[in-house]
């Protein structure tokens, strides 16, 4: 069932991508534009679908490996994968000091898991284990596939609106002030909100169900108070667009209005409800 709802808003997502494309190219040019806006907004779910998390690999400098560069991370997956029944993910290791990972891919049968280097060094092996589970939770449940159409679709509202802003047809509506205040203000919340709403519920979710996947929640809990700690020490430069994507959010702290557009619930609430299960 959250497979089904996770494909639904997957389809619900590349379509407001397209309608939103559609909308932009009426506002710039017209409806001699709407024509080119539909080829640009099929292009956008195109690569968004196929290659997004090739994208978001390559932004991360991720080297695939085999077990044999990493027999514990591998035994590991491959554990976890035949409990979950899933096929084995491709396995990437990413050279950035800032302990994180993450999930990618269109579906269980294309994904691929991500640690870092410093998430290498950082964890035990059980809590190695409770990470990896909460990943293979996220390729299960297909969440992954709405991660790489959110960073692509929150990308796209930020290039779309500048090119409204700055691309229109004719020097009035270039110059209306109001269009151009809307959009700088709209456009970022709305990509912001866009990552919070799938976001929060989701991590809570792969929480509860990798817990139960590697056998009991304390090495997840473990894991998640390091990796939050160790975060804020240690920055992770990613594009605000894909920060939904990892296990905790990769910033190196935050506070005052930035707490209303964390893409995760506070790390101290899912650790809370992790050591509450049996």
């Amino acid at each position: 069932m959250t497979g089904l709802w996770n494909n639904t808003k997957t389809a619900l997502l590349m379509a407001g991508l397209m309608g939103l494309c559609l909308g932009i190219g009426l506002l710039v040019g017209g409806k001699p534009a709407l024509i080119p806006a539909l080829g640009i907004g099929a292009v956008m779910n195109f690569f968004a679908f196929f290659f997004s998390d090739k994208i978001a690999l390559a932004t991360m400098r991720a080297v695939h490996i085999s077990r044999e560069d990493d027999p514990v991370v591998w035994d590991i997956t491959e554990r976890l994968s035949q409990r979950a029944g899933l096929p084995m993910p491709r396995l990437y290791i990413s050279p950035a000091a800032a302990p994180n990972a993450f999930a990618t891919g269109r579906g269980p049968n294309h994904s691929a898991v991500c640690v870092t280097a410093g998430l290498r060094q950082l964890l035990n092996e059980n809590e190695l284990q409770g990470v990896i589970a909460h990943e293979l939770t996220h390729i299960k449940h297909r969440d992954i596939l709405i991660s790489t159409i959110v960073a692509v679709f929150a990308g796209a509202i930020s290039w779309l609106s500048y090119i409204a802003m700055w691309g229109g047809s004719d020097r009035d509506r270039r110059g209306n002030p109001l269009i151009a205040i809307l959009l700088m203000v709209l456009a970022p919340i709305a990509a912001m909100l866009i990552q919070l709403a799938i976001s929060r519920s989701r991590e809570y979710e792969a929480d509860r169900f990798g817990a139960d996947l590697a056998g009991g929640g304390r090495g997840l809990a473990n894991a998640l108070a390091k990796l939050e700690q160790a975060g804020k020490r240690v920055p992770l430069p990613v594009p605000d667009s894909q920060r939904s994507m990892f296990i905790v959010e990769p910033l190196t702290g935050s506070g005052g209005i930035s707490k209303l557009f964390m893409t995760h619930p506070p790390t101290e609430e899912r650790i809370a409800r992790l050591l509450q299960r049996p």
